[in-house]
């Protein structure tokens, strides 16, 4: 009796199997009465693959006397432990050095003729900034064959890209460009003097001087080789926060000829962010001064820098854009203690009350308070200020 139930339900099984693929085949064969009938498929719509690079910038790295101390032995990398992670996060890491690095041959000094260790390059370069401006008013402070001797000096160190100095004419024209996540940026930079100290006459190249005709000979020249160009300015006056009508105009010329992000220091204050419109009806972004980085310089507005923060992104069309919501400035803190010593720069959004009771300008009296950092901070950058890291 089992074995009988058993087969006869095998059999059903087979003859509903049977029936329904017989089914099935009936349902595909029959003819399609009208073209109506066949299912039309929505288009596929290609989303643009993105590649995203961040940028980031800080301002003078101007070491003073009081900051060499031990020379080429000197420590100068604890100086930057605490940004350290957001420089070495970003694609493009810029500093603008304020001064020479020709080495102990040329003598150690600050104010008003700097020279520092090359162990401050190395160093720089061991946290992450891997694009170096040299145009400023300091280039020119030890001659020309310092100039000479920073150059040999960063030949050491490859992966670095240095801006605004040139051994010869024909170098001066090679484009300065960073290729990283399939987009080009290129760089320019430019200072508005030398101190008084001549660049020579036969050797105009040595230094990028602010001339116009020249600014936009060059722009203009390497704007095809780059998805995204930065021009560096060295310009402005020292220790206002206002930008000035000169470096209105200046901006103006860049922004005529196509430039993305301008990065201006010189003032050792930081002044506004602004966003000019392009004859192509893009922006361009410029931070006027980001003031200092480090230096042992005492006025409350000059322990307070910043650090620009950029992220663009390029799509298979090949447009490239600034994020501008994800566009501003991190400020920053030089801190250092009695008899200048314990040199480090912290953001502010990590610098607290027991940090400020320890700064040199409030061990006499309270003459720096966080208030007065964050007040001005906020004065100067509005919703451009970046309040924590950007990279969480």
């Amino acid at each position: 009796m089992k074995k009988f139930n058993r087969a006869f339900l095998l059999s059903l099984a087979f003859c509903f199997i049977s029936c329904a693929s017989r089914a099935t085949v009936k349902e595909i064969e029959r003819p399609i009465e009208s073209p109506a009938e066949i299912p039309v498929l929505p288009p596929v719509t290609k989303v643009p693959e993105a590649n995203y690079l961040t940028i980031v910038a800080v301002g003078d790295n101007l070491y003073h006397a009081t900051m060499i101390r031990e020379g080429e032995k000197g420590d100068y990398e604890s100086a930057y432990s605490e940004i350290r992670s957001l420089i070495k996060e970003a694609d493009i890491a810029f500093i603008n050095q304020e001064t020479l690095l020709a080495g102990e041959d040329f003598g150690f000094s600050g104010y008003p003729l700097f020279n520092s260790p090359q162990n401050l390059g190395r160093a720089i370069a061991g946290v992450g900034f891997n694009v170096v401006n040299h145009a400023t008013n300091h280039i020119m402070d030890k001659g020309e064959k310092a100039v000479l001797a920073t150059m040999d000096f960063w030949d050491s160190i490859p992966q670095v890209k240095i801006l605004g100095i040139h051994r010869s004419e024909e170098q001066r024209t090679l484009p300065v460009l960073v290729t990283k996540n399939n987009i080009t940026v290129g760089f320019l930079s430019y200072t508005y003097g030398t101190n008084g100290i001549p660049v020579p006459d036969s050797k105009p190249y040595l230094v990028s001087l602010i001339n116009t005709e020249i600014i936009a000979k060059e722009i203009d020249a390497i704007r095809p080789y780059c998805d995204f160009l930065v021009v560096s300015m060295h310009w402005g006056e020292e220790y206002q926060h206002d930008y000035n009508k000169n470096q209105e105009t200046l901006a103006a010329l860049l922004a005529e000829h196509y430039v993305d992000l301008v990065i201006g220091h010189h003032p050792h204050v930081i002044q506004s962010i602004e966003v000019i419109t392009r004859p192509d009806g893009k922006d361009m972004l410029c931070f006027y001064s980001l003031g200092n980085l480090i230096s042992s310089q005492n006025q409350n507005a000059t322990l307070l820098g910043a650090m620009a923060y950029v992220r663009i992104k390029k799509t298979q069309e090949d447009e490239v854009d600034i994020i501008f919501p994800e566009a501003g400035a991190i400020p920053l803190v030089t801190h250092y203690e009695k008899n200048y010593t314990g040199f480090k720069v912290y953001p502010l959004y990590t610098y607290t009350g027991e940090f400020l009771d320890k700064h040199w300008k409030n061990q006499v009296k309270k003459e720096l308070s966080l208030d007065y950092l964050n007040g001005l901070s906020t004065k100067i950058f509005g919703n451009r200020e970046i309040q924590q890291n950007p990279f969480n």
